[in-house]
C-alpha cells in the first residue's frame, strides 16, 4: 500500500492576528478522500506533534468534508499528529500539504521539514501541495545547494484570492509573489477556478476548489 505524509501547521492564527486559523479544512478533507476512495494510506504530522488546528469545519454543503471530520480515526490522527522529528520519511511515496494560513508562519520557513521533504524527493519521492500549502515548498534545497522551486513550475493561492478573501493585510507575506520569485514559474487563472499544474514529481493546485483534483493527480502517480 502507497503511504502518504501529510505536514500540517500548528500556527493556531492568521498571521499575527487573533483570527482563529491553522489548516483550512476542506483541503486537507477532500485529499484525503481521495486517498482513502483509492486505497492509500497516510500519516499527518506536525513540527510540534499533537492537536492540529483546523478551522473551515463547518461548512454549508460540503458532504466530503462533513463525512471525513465525522471518521473517528481521522479525528485521532488531526487530534494525535506525530512530530515531525518521530517521522522516518523512507516510509513515505509521497508527501502532501494541505493549505490554510497557519503554514505561512511555520512550514514556509521550517528548515527540519524542509530538510526531509528534499531527502524525500532526491529519493524519487513525490510532492504535492495545495493553495498555501506550495508555501512550504520555498524552503527546500537540494543537495546541490539549488532550491526546489528553481527548476520548477507551480501554482498557489493569487493575490487576487487573497484580495476577495479579505487576508491581503494580515498575512505575513503574498505567497504568489514569493513563489514567482523563487519558482521557474508561476501560473493562476481566474480566482476560485481550478488549476492544477504538475511538473514531474512536484504537483501544485492554485486554491481550494483543486484540492480534490491534486489528490486525484497524486494517487494516479503513486499507482503509475
Amino acid at each position: 500500500m502507497k503511504k502518504v505524509l501529510i505536514p500540517v501547521t500548528n500556527h493556531t492564527t492568521l498571521g499575527n492576528t487573533d483570527q482563529v486559523n491553522g489548516t483550512y479544512s476542506p483541503e486537507l478533507t477532500h485529499v484525503v478522500n481521495v486517498f482513502k476512495e483509492q486505497g492509500v494510506d497516510f500519516d499527518i504530522a506536525s513540527i510540534k506533534g499533537g492537536k492540529a488546528p483546523i478551522y473551515g469545519t463547518d461548512i454549508e454543503g460540503d458532504e466530503v468534508n462533513n463525512q471525513v471530520l465525522a471518521d473517528e480515526d481521522f479525528q485521532t490522527m488531526i487530534n494525535n499528529t506525530l512530530p515531525i522529528s518521530q517521522v522516518d520519511i523512507s516510509e513515505y511515496d509521497a508527501i502532501f500539504y494541505p493549505g490554510g494560513f497557519g503554514l505561512l508562519s511555520d512550514l514556509a520557513t521550517n528548515e527540519t521539514v524542509a530538510a526531509l521533504a528534499a531527502k524525500h524527493y532526491e529519493q524519487g519521492g513525490l510532492l504535492a501541495a495545495v493553495c498555501h500549502g506550495p508555501a512550504a515548498l520555498l524552503p527546500i534545497n537540494l543537495s546541490t545547494g539549488e532550491p526546489l522551486l528553481s527548476a520548477k513550475s507551480v501554482t498557489a493561492f493569487t493575490r487576487e484570492e487573497e484580495i476577495d478573501f479579505g487576508t491581503i493585510n494580515d498575512i505575513p507575506f503574498l505567497l504568489e509573489e514569493a513563489l514567482s520569485r523563487k519558482a521557474a514559474r508561476f501560473s493562476k487563472v481566474q480566482p476560485w477556478n481550478e488549476l492544477v499544474i504538475e511538473d514531474d514529481r512536484v504537483i501544485t493546485g492554485q486554491n481550494p476548489a483543486s484540492a480534490h483534483a491534486v489528490g486525484v493527480a497524486l494517487v494516479k502517480q503513486l499507482q503509475g
